[in-house]
């Protein structure tokens, strides 16, 4: 059984955009809000964070790709990318 990856992005409380990659979306935004040791440094002093777009992959390799293809885009193409999927 091979696990499902996810991309996400998750808006902060200063309205920056933060991207990455995990197994478990809900874990992972409790990890972020939580402040803790497993949240990320950036996200820590930029709390709460809100979750703005996940997508699925079939593995972490494509996840880590996917991640690096997003982390590129401008602020706009990413804002972009999140509004496409909201109105889905």
């Amino acid at each position: 059984m091979t696990k499902c990856w996810f991309v996400y992005v998750v808006r902060c409380k200063d309205d920056s955009l933060y991207t990455g990659i995990t197994t478990d979306i809900e874990r992972r935004m409790d990890e972020h809000n939580g402040g803790g040791p497993k949240s990320a440094k950036y996200t820590r002093n930029r709390l709460p964070v809100v979750l703005t777009y996940s997508e699925s992959c079939d593995s972490r390799s494509m996840a880590s790709k996917r991640e690096c293809e997003i982390k590129k885009l401008t602020r706009k193409q990413k804002l972009a990318l999140i509004k496409s999927t909201a109105t889905k």
